[in-house]
């Protein structure tokens, strides 16, 4: 069975109703990211980035998986699939996909500060004053800027074996994550999806633009990789 990656980005949770965090003025519902997303932020404002978070775990509570996020399920039946996502939320679990990698963390886990090993699932609220077992307190289990992305080894080993490389909803510009399409070999054929592509394809062999949002740019894909 052909290896399918599958490099993920907001935009194939936009459809869900999460939002994509950074507007076009480059705040983060309305905060600079470095406030809310970086260790030196949450040292100086611990309450604020915690509330930052919550919000957002609230709001992964109240929401459902996609159709593109069921297509890439679908996918499995034919492929061996696997997920490599910069996104925090939970949706591609929950549609039922088989192999997820999260490059910056996940929404639904929290850490200790003391102890990065101390990882433990998470739904309510995480407040100052929450502690691991080792009374470290807990902070969001999310690779701020500044930080190591841990898994980006494994994603490139991961990607380096594609016979297929999808890409969907993603500006292709957060790195080191944009960086995993430089570990494709060159014939690997490659998808983008997205409705305003950040990259064309006379800059890389084998490149199938589908100028759509992630629901019916997976419905597409899905067409072109049973033909």
């Amino acid at each position: 069975m052909k290896k399918l990656v599958v490099l993920t980005g907001a935009g194939i949770s936009a459809e869900s109703g999460i939002n994509t965090f950074r507007d076009a003025d480059g705040l983060w519902e309305g905060h600079d990211i470095m406030e809310v997303a970086s260790p030196q932020g949450f040292q100086k404002n611990p309450a604020l980035v915690l509330d930052f978070y919550n919000q957002r775990r609230r709001q992964l509570l109240t929401v459902h998986p996609n159709k593109a996020h069921h297509n890439l399920k679908e996918l499995e039946k034919h492929y061996e699939v696997s997920i490599i996502t910069q996104n925090v939320d939970n949706l591609h679990e929950r549609a039922e996909s088989t192999q997820v990698l999260h490059l910056h963390g996940e929404l639904l886990k929290v850490r200790s500060t003391g102890n990065p090993a101390n990882v433990y699932h998470w739904e309510k609220d995480l407040l100052e004053g929450d502690v691991c077992n080792e009374n470290f307190q807990l902070r969001p289990h999310i690779v701020w800027f500044g930080e190591d992305v841990p898994l980006l080894e494994k994603a490139a080993e991961i990607t380096s074996k594609a016979d297929i490389l999808v890409i969907i909803g993603t500006s292709m510009q957060v790195y080191p994550a944009a960086s995993l399409i430089n570990f494709v070999s060159p014939k690997t054929p490659i998808y983008f999806i997205d409705p305003n592509p950040s990259i064309s394809e006379w800059q890389y062999d084998n490149l199938t633009i589908i100028n759509e949002v992630a629901s019916t740019g997976t419905d597409k894909l899905l067409q072109l990789l049973r033909s």
